[in-house]
């Protein structure tokens, strides 16, 4: 977003100017609904890149130079009729709403690209183990996906049945750190500790991955966790028939 935002904002208060600069020989037969559809276009046409800020100061530039070029007394910031007055608020009200619902609608694009994601990662990972690709492969494959999904510094995979009195990542997709249960939503995974996800196939344990999140606040949210909650049931699975051949630290 970085790369575009400065011209997505250039252009949010330079577009409608210029276009109404262009209709100013046609206002004279051309109805000032018509030239607040034109506007609201422009309003789109930059809401799409998702940037607030862009979409509410193309509304305000819109409504602004609507106002100057385009209704009685023109070259003016004065409007007399009560329709254009009308008119211009309209235009700022649709402007702002159309550009909310153009961010909401990429979060919800990135968010379905994001399932996606999570749901190649457990497929690819359920198709490692089903040809029967070996253990250590299989955890090193898991690690990327689970510092991936969940946003972490990293993770590390210890054999064994040994369980930490650290905060666990639980199979419903809570954490816990003792009874207590973290809201991770709200302040995010443990920093000073690392977090167990243990590694188990039919209540037996196998294993733990344990989660670093050391560096920067990390937020998963409970579908995550639970995609993480599956990935490591995937090497339970695998290590039922197999053992690890070296450390995965």
């Amino acid at each position: 977003m970085e790369n575009y935002r400065a011209p997505v904002l250039t252009a949010s208060l330079l577009a409608p100017p210029a276009v109404c600069a262009l209709l100013i020989p046609f206002r004279e037969h051309f109805d000032n609904a018509n030239a607040a559809l034109v506007l609201v276009v422009v309003i789109v046409a930059v809401a799409v890149f998702g940037i607030r800020l862009a979409g509410v100061l193309a509304a305000v530039s819109s409504a602004v130079w609507f106002d100057f070029f385009l209704t009685v007394p023109y070259d003016s910031f004065t409007i007399n009729s009560s329709n254009d007055v009308e008119q211009a608020i309209l235009l700022l009200v649709i402007g702002i709403a159309v550009t909310q619902i153009a961010i909401w609608g990429r979060r919800q694009q990135a968010k379905a690209s994001r399932r996606r994601g999570y749901l190649d990662g457990v497929i690819t990972t359920s198709q490692a183990v089903a040809t029967g690709a070996s253990a250590d492969d299989l955890i090193e494959q898991v690690r990327a996906e689970l510092t991936a999904v969940l946003g972490i510094d990293g993770v590390k995979f210890v054999a064994g049945s040994k369980q930490t009195a650290g905060p666990r990542l639980n199979p419903d997709g809570s954490v816990t750190r003792g009874s207590h249960v973290l809201k991770v939503e709200r302040d995010g995974l443990p920093t000073n500790a690392e977090i167990e996800l243990p590694v188990q196939h039919a209540g037996v344990p196998r294993g733990r991955f344990l989660l670093t999140a050391a560096t920067r606040i990390a937020r998963p949210d409970l579908e995550q966790r639970l995609v993480a909650v599956a990935l490591a049931d995937q090497v339970g699975a695998a290590l039922t028939t197999q053992e690890p051949a070296r450390p995965h630290v």
